[in-house]
C-alpha cells in the first residue's frame, strides 16, 4: 500500500458477494474499507484478506451511523475514490404485489435504497471534487422494468428499481466530472440470501460489480445496468 492507493468503501462486506468483492478489489491493489454493522465481523473478514482490508462499523439504515463512518475513513486515508451500495435485505420471499407487508417493504427501502442514497451523498461530492469516482449500486434483474414478469417479492423488486432510478439520476447529476454511476446485477448467487441452491459462487457473482468499481480513466461507461459485464435493460 502507497500514498497513492485508492480507497473503495464496501457496505454489507462481512458477508456473501461482500466479503468476495471486497477480496478481488483488495487484489486489484485498491485499499478496501470492509463495512458492516458490526466491526467484530468486519475485522474477521479483514483477517482473511489481509492488509489491504480495513474494518469499519457502518450500518447503512443509520443517517448518524453513515455519517460518523464516512467521517471515519475520511479522517483516515483522506478520500474514498470507490463506493460499493452491496449492503441488502430481502423480507417478503412469500408475498405477492396482492398480499403486500407495509412493515417488510419499509425495511427493504430503508436498507436497500435509503441506505445506498444516504451513502451516495456522502461520498459522491467528494469523488466530484477529486474528478474521479465509482459507484455501483448493486442490484437485481428482479428491480428491471422490462424483464418483471412475477409479483413475488414486492418489496425487494420495488427497492432494486428505485435503487435502478438512483443510478440514472446520479450518473445524469455527476456527468463529465470523472465519477461513473452504474447498477450491477450479481446473478443468482450463493449466499445468506441466495441460499446454497443457487448456482453461481460468489466469486462470479462479484465479478461485475467488481469491474464497474475499477473501470479505468477514460471510461464513459456511465447510468448502465450491467450482469456478466453486459447491458440489461431498465
Amino acid at each position: 500500500m502507497h500514498e497513492g492507493t485508492r480507497t473503495a468503501l464496501v457496505t454489507g462486506g462481512a458477508r456473501g458477494i461482500g466479503v468476495e468483492i471486497c477480496r478481488q478489489l483488495a487484489d486489484r491493489g485498491l485499499r478496501v474499507l470492509v463495512a458492516a454493522r458490526k466491526r467484530e465481523a468486519a475485522a474477521e473478514v479483514c483477517g482473511r484478506i489481509g492488509p489491504a482490508a480495513v474494518p469499519l462499523a457502518l450500518d447503512v439504515s443509520s443517517a448518524a451511523s453513515v455519517v460518523e463512518a464516512v467521517d471515519e475513513a475520511l479522517g483516515r486515508f483522506g478520500t474514498i475514490d470507490v463506493l460499493v451500495n452491496n449492503a441488502g435485505v430481502s423480507l417478503d420471499g412469500t408475498r405477492t404485489a396482492l398480499d403486500l407487508d407495509e412493515d417488510a417493504l419499509r425495511a427493504t427501502l430503508e436498507t436497500n435504497l435509503l441506505g445506498a442514497w444516504r451513502l451516495s451523498e456522502a461520498v459522491v461530492p467528494g469523488m466530484v471534487r477529486a474528478r474521479y469516482g465509482r459507484v455501483v449500486n448493486v442490484t437485481s434483474s428482479y428491480g428491471s422494468l422490462s424483464l418483471m414478469n412475477s409479483g413475488r417479492h414486492p418489496a425487494y423488486r420495488v427497492s432494486k428499481t428505485a435503487l435502478n432510478a438512483l443510478t440514472r439520476m446520479l450518473a445524469a447529476e455527476v456527468a463529465g466530472t470523472g465519477v461513473l454511476v452504474n447498477s450491477a446485477d450479481p446473478g443468482w448467487t450463493r449466499s445468506g440470501m441466495g441460499g446454497e441452491s443457487a448456482p453461481r459462487g460468489p466469486g462470479e457473482g462479484a465479478d461485475t460489480p467488481v469491474w464497474l468499481a475499477t473501470l479505468p480513466e477514460g471510461d464513459g461507461t456511465t447510468g448502465g445496468l450491467f450482469a456478466d459485464r453486459r447491458p440489461l435493460p431498465w
